[in-house]
């Protein structure tokens, strides 16, 4: 008789309803950390600060305060991996998950894959820390003790 710990089941809808969840997370506090880093600088808000390869540069503030948010939204994300993954071998699939996502929505929104070394010097850096400290987050809450008995001990 096999064990039963850590025994999982198959779920499409749970994994589904995940990848989901990430990506409006990603998304989401993506556009709160773009309005922050616009009301500081004081420049428009548009759709090609998301999905434009070509706002991610080094030469530019409003490039380098691009940047700054995504970064930042990697930090975020990694947060929701804690909360809603909770298992540290699956931020990474997770994480690669959303980037990819968000590679195919650049090349839909831009009419072909992104072409600039910064969108992905940028993109293989937030997925790097994304799944690092989603990782160490969710393995940290994982191998905290288990209390077996918290009942006083009884004098036989």
């Amino acid at each position: 008789m096999g064990s039963h710990f850590r025994s999982y089941v198959w779920d499409p809808v749970l994994i589904i309803s995940q990848i989901i969840l990430m990506q409006c997370i990603y998304y989401s506090f993506l556009g709160l950390w773009l309005a922050g880093v616009d009301g500081l600088v004081h420049t428009s808000r548009s759709l090609d600060q998301i999905f434009s390869y070509e706002v991610l540069g080094f030469s530019t503030t409003q490039g380098r305060l691009s940047m700054m948010a995504f970064i930042l939204n990697s930090l975020t994300c990694a947060l929701g991996l804690w909360f809603f993954i909770r298992r540290g071998k699956q931020c990474l699939d997770f994480t690669v998950t959303v980037h990819f996502f968000h590679m195919i929505g650049c090349w839909i929104y831009n009419a072909h894959l992104p072409a600039a070394l910064s969108w992905w010097l940028v993109n293989v850096a937030c997925m790097a820390l994304m799944a690092v400290i989603g990782e160490y987050l969710c393995m940290r809450t994982e191998l905290r003790a288990i209390p077996v008995n918290t009942a006083p001990k009884s004098n036989l």
